[in-house]
């Protein structure tokens, strides 16, 4: 039988390409495992029997047992694992012939050309044992497991042929069928090392094979990340690092378990983002300020102060950090924004025009300036589109804020209207989606996000502009926006009171904090109606304040 020259319809099974057409006229079959002696010399085809066509060429025969030079690899290991070569007229080496038995026979030789790197059948993979596992005994302290058969004798030879190792068939892909298939022979030994290609495929293979085995048995080998394999370390002199990452492999725990000693190392790298300061004193006495990778929902009735209160947040981070800041504002425009800042900037409502026309010549212009002086430059991005969007856009330029332009905070207002931009449908479920895909990108990106939320009106005589105390249930739609949120804050106030001051103070209630687990009331802002800022006052009850 000679190499293979194309591949063809089989006559015996009608598969469309599964016959593999040989240099002398033969073929064989993938799907039906049938040799076809006369496969282009008759119509007839003589299916020759398995047994007969196996010990007439599958023995392996072809080439010789010498030094793979073009590995690495010894005569002595290439002679223990029965793999012969062939050589070229200048020497070098033109095939490995790799075999694989059942029980003690050869039943398929897998060729490797070295010059084409493809790789040939002669029989058939069907049932076979793992490569090499003809020469390990049943049992034992430890058996390595490999991705390819160089591999395999690669790390034999560096372990100083001590223990066994076998290598998968067919690559990554298969390695959990073939596991699977021989799972008895594994399962005998103590500790089975597996050691995969160290690449994704190869890794994720790797763990896939790991979850087969009894918990505490399979172990990961992660080696050093300039290899790709054990050749490689094979073919580099590497032999005592390969040992290093092999005595080191790490039993395999399924994702999410974690051991106290894996763990020490990382528990104590400072790795906790630095708390941001809340602008006002009784939200940092409770939260402790406001941290990356947070989601914070701010929450309240309508007109109670909710883009107010970010606004104060967005011109804060603007003037306290180095860092660049988002606005996603679906209610306004981005110039109502910027005529926002710039108004904290100034203490003065410059949103209102006959307010700026009162204004000296130069004096906006000015104002403009010190929010985005030279230090501040490009750290203000502010979405320019009013109204309802496709909500996969919205996300789009979520992602762009974050990634493309480097924002650490950013602050959508308000959530219903990404609702809206999702069309018809049930309110819960497209909130519950848009809350978890926020909740994603801030886990991918540890962005620090607050976002605005409406509140459901509320049934009996006082509703919420009568000042009616917020709790969780009173979100809007559903229960998937305080689940999701680290931290929610709400906003109450009795627009309707007769008392001036009443009327312009509004409480700053926590619903929810992960980060310190405290809840309640944590402080009062005053609306000063000339400067148009929210100003922390304080309340001598400040459990409540009377209605």
């Amino acid at each position: 039988m000679g190499f293979v020259k194309y591949h063809q319809p089989c006559p015996l099974c009608d598969s469309s390409d599964a016959a593999s057409v040989n240099d002398d006229g033969s073929a064989y079959c993938f799907s039906c495992y049938k040799h076809i002696a006369n496969y282009e010399n008759s119509e007839a085809p003589v299916v020759e029997d398995f047994v007969t066509h196996k010990n007439n060429s599958m023995n392996n025969n072809e080439g010789s047992f010498i030094d793979l030079t073009d590995r690495k690899i010894s005569i002595a290991t290439a002679r223990k694992y029965g793999v012969k070569a062939t050589t070229k007229p200048d020497g070098s080496i033109e095939t490995h012939s790799y075999p694989y038995y059942i029980a003690n026979e050869i039943v398929g030789t897998k060729i490797r050309n070295c010059t084409t790197k493809d790789f040939t059948w002669r029989g058939s993979p069907k049932g076979t044992m793992l490569f090499g596992q003809q020469i390990a005994q049943t049992g034992g302290k430890y058996i390595t497991l490999v991705e390819g058969e160089c591999d395999a004798m690669s790390a034999y030879e560096m372990m100083g042929s001590k223990w066994p190792v076998v290598s998968i068939k067919n690559g990554a892909g298969g390695g959990v069928k073939d596991v699977k298939e021989n799972l008895e022979f594994l399962e005998s030994f103590a500790n089975v090392v597996i050691c995969f290609d160290n690449d994704a495929a190869g890794q994720e293979s790797a763990q896939k094979v790991a979850r087969l085995f009894k918990p505490g048995k399979s172990k990961l080998v992660q080696l050093p990340n300039e290899f790709k394999d054990p050749n490689d370390m094979l073919k580099q002199n590497r032999g005592a690092a390969f040992m290093a990452s092999w005595w080191a492999a790490k039993t395999y725990t399924p994702a999410g378990v974690l051991d106290i000693t894996d763990m020490k190392e990382e528990f104590f790298q400072n790795d906790e983002k630095e708390s941001i300061p809340y602008p006002w004193a009784g939200l940092n006495e409770k939260l402790f300020g406001i941290r990356q990778g947070e989601l914070v929902t701010w929450t309240g009735g309508t007109g109670l102060g909710k883009s107010s209160v970010t606004r104060e947040l967005e011109h804060w981070l603007l003037k306290t950090t180095n860092d660049n800041v988002g606005i996603l504002a679906l209610e306004e425009n981005w110039k109502r924004t910027v005529y926002g800042l710039l108004s904290i900037e100034a203490n003065k409502r410059l949103y209102i025009k006959q307010i700026r026309d009162e204004l000296p010549d130069g004096e906006l212009s000015g104002y403009f300036d010190k929010l985005h002086d030279k230090e501040n430059a490009h750290r203000l991005i502010v979405h320019s589109h009013l109204g309802v969007q496709d909500v996969d856009e919205l996300f789009s330029k979520l992602r762009y804020m974050i990634i493309g332009l480097d924002c650490k905070w950013v602050v959508i207002d308000h959530l219903g209207m990404m609702t809206s931009a999702m069309g018809e449908g049930d309110e819960r479920r497209a909130i519950d989606n848009i809350m978890t895909r926020l909740r994603s990108l801030v886990e991918e990106t540890n962005v620090g996000m607050m976002l605005v939320s409406h509140l459901r009106r509320v049934e009996g005589n006082k509703g919420h502009e009568n000042g009616v105390e917020v709790s969780l249930s009173h979100l809007r739609g559903s229960n998937g926006i305080g689940q999701i949120s680290d931290c929610v804050i709400a906003l109450e106030r009795n627009q309707q009171s007769d008392d001036p001051i009443e009327s312009s103070t509004t409480r700053m209630r926590i619903l929810k904090s992960r980060y310190t687990g405290e809840v309640g009331l944590a402080g009062h802002l005053l609306y000063d109606k000339d400067t148009g800022r929210l100003v922390e006052t304080f309340v001598e009850d400040k459990e409540e304040v009377e209605l």
